[in-house]
C-alpha cells in the first residue's frame, strides 16, 4: 500500500512540474527614475550615510552552527527597504543532510545560486517540460531562469550552505506542492487532475495544509 502511495505522488509530482512551468506567470520590477527610494517614513535629504544601504540580518545565516532544518533567510524589500527599485534581492539557505528546498517559482525573477559550503543536487523545468539537473559542489554556481519550476537537494550526509542572488527586490515565492494541496482547491478537482482518489488527496492536503496560526 505503501509502495503504492508513493508511486501515485511520485506521478502527480511529475504532473506538477510538467504543468505548472508553462502556466508560470512573470513579471519584472520597474525602472525607476531616482538613485534610490527612500521610506515613506524618510526625508531623503536626511539619509546622509551609508547606514540606509547597509543590511546585516543575514549574519547569523551565514556564521551560525548549521540549523536541524532547511531554512532560508530573505534579504528582499521587505526586510531591506534600500533595494526598492534596485531590482536585486539575496537570500542565504542552510540545508542538513537530506533535506530539500521543495519544487517553487519565483514569478518575477530569476536566481542566481552559489554553492557556498558542501553539496546540492538543483534542477528545473522549462516551459517546453524539459527537466535540466545538475549535481553541485562548493563553489559551483546554477542559475535558475525567471518563473521556473526548481528545487535543491542535500543528498549528502553533511550539511550545506548556498546563497541566492534575485532579479527583483521582491521575486515572489509559489510553493507547488502548497498552493496545489494547501490553498483549499476542491477534492475532487484535485483527484480528477492527477488522476488518482479523493483518500489520497486528503492525506497530501493533511501534510501539506499550512497550520493556522492562533
Amino acid at each position: 500500500m505503501a509502495a503504492a502511495l508513493n508511486g501515485v505522488v511520485f506521478s502527480m509530482v511529475l504532473a506538477l512540474l510538467a504543468l505548472s512551468a508553462p502556466l508560470a506567470v512573470v513579471a519584472g520590477d520597474p525602472d525607476i527614475l531616482t538613485d534610490y527610494i527612500a521610506p515613506l517614513s524618510a526625508i531623503p535629504g536626511n539619509i546622509t550615510s551609508g547606514a540606509f544601504f547597509t543590511y546585516s540580518g543575514l549574519r547569523a545565516a551565514v556564521t551560525s552552527p548549521a540549523p536541524a532544518n532547511f531554512t532560508v533567510t530573505k534579504a528582499s524589500m521587505a526586510e531591506f527597504p534600500a533595494l526598492n527599485g534596485q531590482s536585486v534581492s539575496f537570500a542565504a539557505l542552510s540545508y542538513p543532510p537530506g533535506s530539500v528546498n521543495p519544487v517553487h517559482t519565483h514569478p518575477r525573477a530569476s536566481e542566481l545560486l552559489l554553492v557556498v559550503d558542501g553539496a546540492l543536487s538543483v534542477g528545473f523545468v522549462d516551459t517546453a517540460g524539459k527537466l535540466f539537473a545538475q549535481d553541485l559542489a562548493t563553489g559551483d554556481m546554477f542559475v535558475f531562469p525567471k518563473g521556473t519550476v526548481h528545487w535543491q537537494c542535500n543528498k549528502g550526509n553533511q550539511p550545506a550552505r548556498a546563497l541566492s542572488a534575485f532579479g527583483s527586490a521582491a521575486a515572489g515565492l509559489v510553493s507547488v506542492p502548497v498552493t496545489v494541496f494547501g490553498t483549499g482547491i476542491d477534492d475532487t478537482v484535485l483527484a480528477k487532475s492527477f488522476k488518482t482518489d479523493v483518500d489520497t488527496v486528503q492525506k497530501l492536503k493533511a501534510a501539506l495544509t499550512p497550520t493556522k496560526k492562533p
